[in-house]
């Protein structure tokens, strides 16, 4: 009897159905649609909001719909060519427009005698710890961005006496890392205002920067 049941009991197991293993579907890159623009000698060699200086014949960018130091690609949807670039910088400042191309990415991709053109803006990546795409934008108070680690750590262990959210960023632009001394982020920019008007005690020129 006993081996009548165990008999029983194999048959059944041999019957269940096979697990069924669930893979993720692979989650699609955010991306924003709009107008796109481009800007050049007027502002080559100025600084940008990354810290960096621009130049325009750096694969780089200008938007606020992405955290500075994303890697995005940018397609013509006019002509389907498209770069791959860094935002480095903020802007475009006029209403509809999504992204600041510099001069050499407008021209990779055909867009330098018109001006502007349509185009697809997919993240490719970002910073660890910055806001995702279309999450509300964040302030940060940055008090010095350096090319020498030694001399960010310097300053932030300064204010680091008295602030608890002071940490160092890194951002490769220009063929180089910078080493960006911030606190924050704040969800408002008054905020951020407050802080950096504290800041100013120790000498240090903070400025404000939306991400």
């Amino acid at each position: 009897m006993s081996a009548l049941f165990a008999a029983c009991a194999t048959t059944r197991q041999a019957q269940l159905p096979p697990a069924i293993s669930t893979i993720a579907a692979p989650q699609p890159a955010p991306q924003v649609v709009g107008m796109a623009s481009w800007y050049g000698p007027g502002f080559h060699g100025h600084k940008t909001s990354a810290g960096a200086y621009y130049d325009q014949e750096d694969l780089t960018a200008a938007s606020i719909d992405f955290p500075l130091g994303s890697r995005v690609m940018v397609t013509n949807l006019d002509n389907g060519r498209s770069v791959e670039v860094t935002i480095t910088d903020r802007g475009p400042f006029m209403k509809g427009r999504k992204i600041d191309l510099s001069h050499k990415a407008a021209r990779v991709i055909g867009m330098l005698d018109p001006g502007t053109a349509r185009v697809r803006i997919s993240l490719i990546s970002k910073p660890a710890g910055t806001r995702d795409v279309g999450a509300p934008l964040r302030y940060v108070v940055q008090a010095g961005s350096f090319s020498e680690q030694q001399n960010a750590e310097q300053l932030r262990n300064k204010l680091a006496a008295y602030y608890p959210d002071v940490h160092i960023d890194q951002l490769d632009a220009d063929h180089r890392r910078y080493y960006r001394v911030r606190m924050g982020a704040f969800a408002t920019r008054s905020a951020a205002e407050a802080r950096a008007s504290d800041t100013a005690r120790f000498g240090f020129p903070a400025v404000i920067i939306t991400e």
